[in-house]
């Protein structure tokens, strides 16, 4: 290198004949710089300094130690007090200070204020500034939590924005950033502006969130952005503000220091450079309670010198430190997810840096009630749903369980998207009557989402309708003679045959029934004959063999009793679709986009259903295999298709919404399954995806569904949703 001394030439002097110094810039060979007679002039009053220590009497103390708790605090620290010295132009004054013996005495209370600038991206480049550090951490946000590009995201304490700008690179729409620091807020601007990133960044303080309640889906403090506080307290009030603005089940994501591990591994000392003229020193203490890493930090400049003397505090948070503080605020789900290193290009000292964990948790928390009124006339309008309290025979452990909690507060939070109502819930089926007798006179109409049946029996799903008919109130979906009809699958069949509408080949196996005749080939299927959300359909329902179907109609009988009559159909190989209706044809209504299962994933052995395993137990390959596409289906099938289920939904008295089943079989020819009045309406159910496929979100479908009923039963609606149903009717 050209700038390196030569081994040959001396020293150069100057007019006192003394050697002449010159700082060297960051170079990655030290040994190019080493002169072969450099301990010539090494050993001088400097050396002395520099290696006092193990020179000087072994009774001098080293010049950095720790007050004793039991020792008076000396009496030249800064008193916590004091606010920082400003200069007229009102910038802090900095004073460069020589060896300290204790580092807490001089750190302020708050520090954080003015430490995160141009230096601090400096200082920390090769972690916070590190494109491909960030990538990675994303990558692990992306992958252990499943985030979607619909989840509303607040990137709490965000600093010059890494991760969220990272994030929104990849799609996602709906971000927040916010920090203290203007500098990093102006920076995480500009890079948003340059690259043309939607994300929206503002300054603010983490224990005053400026958002209102039940905002977000996420919100997440990362790269240890936490504990810069002086007392844990502090910290307890951003937790707080965290658990109000997140959303009930919303997640809290934390990336902070392992505290326990620094505790008994973080460096005294250390230095490096940082760029080609600046390098740092660092020293580091615990604090006398041990709860806090104390860090000392002096910025050099091989021309300019000392630039930068700071002195901050950070929070030593262990495993069971975090879990208490945030079940104290009321999070739930408290998840050590993983350990994350970090391996910077400079891989020097990380400091707090070197090892995080990564936590989780959820809120589950009601919705914040909606304060001020709405404009216009409101709705008020009560939704009738199944009884948490109270045993569901069709659930896997025959309880409401959090995925239904989940389910409840995901309608709940897209309801309050549709504005001009006010809903009110129902749901204690034991003073049912009672509190529908109460409610009439202030209620416009009844959302009936009660499709788990009267005291969560299936078989008085009908009962509810019939309830609101004596009662005399308006209500949602279809009434009790069509939730009748289609509680029969034979019945159906039977009607659908007399309509010319096809249906596969099929036999009714009446209870005392113990021969019986097989009038088809195989494969076959058997299924409960009355009954919905596939309860009793498994993988063991599909019979290539007598002997699987005796089996098959054997394991049905014993789960749902020998009193229930059954189906055989022949089982159809084609695909799986169904088609959703939202409307009250022949006046109004909406079809939309056919659905079709893809059992592409599925391991081969597996019959292709969508059965009780699909929809109920996580642990499933169907579970985790199957999905719902857009069907691809030649355009006079879809023709027939549909002409069938408008037919079908004008013939039952299906009401303001309904979903058909149908398969193909082998040659093409689709043949109906099963008819679904007032279907699944949960965010991730067949419908939803239906929706979603047309262009409607979970709320505005539920709008749909509101609006049909209204229109039905002769209320006035609001003109400007009027508007948006008669665009999506005709779109």
């Amino acid at each position: 290198m050209e700038a390196k001394a030569s081994p040959d030439k001396p020293p150069q002097r100057g007019k006192d004949d003394k050697v002449k110094g010159k700082f060297q810039e960051s170079d990655q060979d030290v040994e190019d710089h080493v002169h072969p007679e450099w301990w010539r002039t090494i050993f001088s009053h400097l050396y002395l300094k520099t290696d006092m220590e193990t020179k000087n009497s072994p009774d001098t103390p080293p010049l950095q130690t720790k007050t004793p708790p039991d020792k008076p605090a000396l009496e030249t620290k800064t008193a916590a007090e004091k606010p920082l010295p400003r200069g007229k132009n009102g910038k802090v004054k900095r004073k460069i200070l020589g060896p300290v013996r204790d580092l807490e005495e001089h750190v302020h209370p708050d520090w954080w204020r003015n430490i995160f600038n141009h230096l601090y991206l400096k200082t920390d480049a090769d972690v916070v500034d590190d494109q491909n550090i960030t990538r990675h951490e994303v990558d692990i946000l992306s992958e252990t939590f499943k985030l979607s590009p619909e989840d509303k995201i607040l990137d709490l304490c965000c600093g010059q924005g890494r991760h969220s700008l990272e994030l929104a690179r990849r799609g996602y729409r709906n971000l927040e950033g916010l920090d203290r620091s203007h500098y990093l807020i102006q920076k995480a601007k500009s890079t948003a502006k340059a690259e043309g990133l939607r994300v929206r960044f503002r300054e603010g303080d983490a224990r005053k969130i400026p958002f209102p309640s039940d905002t977000f889906d996420v919100v997440m403090i990362l790269g240890n952005s936490l504990g810069y506080f002086e007392a844990a307290q502090e910290d307890l009030k951003v937790f707080k503000e965290v658990f109000r603005v997140l959303q009930p089940w919303g997640r809290f994501i934390i990336d902070i220091a392992d505290g326990e591990y620094l505790k008994e591994n973080f460096k005294p000392h250390s230095w490096e450079w940082i760029d080609k003229k600046r390098f740092v020193c660092r020293e580091r203490s615990l604090s006398v309670d041990e709860d806090r890493l104390i860090s000392r930090e002096m910025v050099n400049h091989v021309e300019k010198g000392t630039i930068a003397d700071h002195f901050y505090a950070e929070r030593l948070y262990s495993r069971e430190d975090l879990t208490r503080l945030l079940k104290t605020v009321g999070f739930s789900n408290v998840d050590f997810n993983a350990e994350i290193t970090t391996n910077s290009q400079r891989n020097q000292d990380l400091g707090m840096m070197e090892r995080r964990l990564l936590v989780t948790s959820v809120v589950k928390k009601e919705w914040t009630p909606l304060k001020g009124r709405q404009k216009g006339a409101v709705k008020n309008v009560a939704v009738l749903m199944g009884d948490p309290s109270k045993p569901d025979p069709l659930k896997p452990l025959r309880i409401f369980d959090d995925d239904d909690f989940y389910t409840i507060d995901q309608l709940k939070a897209a309801l309050r998207e549709n504005a001009g109502y006010h809903f009110t819930y129902l749901h204690s089926h034991d003073t049912f009557i009672q509190d529908l007798v109460k409610a009439n006179e202030k209620i416009d109409f009844i959302l009936n989402l009660c499709d788990e049946g009267y005291n969560n029996d299936a078989k008085k799903e009908l009962h509810i309708p019939s309830l609101l008919e004596i009662l005399g109130i308006p209500y949602t979906g279809s009434g009790p003679q069509c939730l009748a009809f289609c509680y029969d699958k034979s019945l159906i069949r039977g009607i659908a045959k007399e309509m010319d509408i096809p249906v596969p080949e099929a036999f009714f196996i009446k209870p005392e029934d113990t021969t019986f005749e097989l009038p088809f080939g195989f494969p076959v299927i058997v299924k409960p004959n009355f009954g919905d959300s596939s309860f009793g359909i498994t993988q063991r329902s599909v019979a290539n063999t007598i002997e699987e179907l005796v089996n098959g109609i054997a394991e049905i009988r014993e789960k749902l009793g020998y009193e229930k009559p059954l189906l055989v159909e022949e089982f159809l190989t084609g695909k799986d679709i169904t088609v959703g209706i939202i409307g009250n044809p022949p006046e109004s209504y909406t079809v939309l986009p056919i659905l079709e299962e893809d059992y592409s994933t599925l391991p081969p052995e597996l019959p292709k259903i969508c059965g009780y395993e699909a929809k109920w137990l996580p642990d499933s390959p169907y579970w985790n295999c199957l999905k719902s596409i857009p069907a691809q289906l030649p355009e006079e099938t879809e023709k027939f298709v549909e002409e069938c289920c408008l037919k079908l939904y004008e013939r039952l008295e299906c009401r303001d919404y309904c979903r058909f089943d149908w398969r193909l079989n082998a040659e093409g020819t689709p043949k109906l399954l099963e008819v679904n009045p007032n279907p699944g309406w949960c965010w991730d159910g067949h419908l939803a995806k239906m929706s979603k496929i047309a262009g409607m979100s979970y709320s505005e479908m539920l709008g749909l569904i509101l609006r049909a009923a209204e229109q039905r039963l002769g209320i006035q609606a609001d003109e400007e949703q009027v508007a948006k149903t008669a665009l999506r009717s005709t779109a």
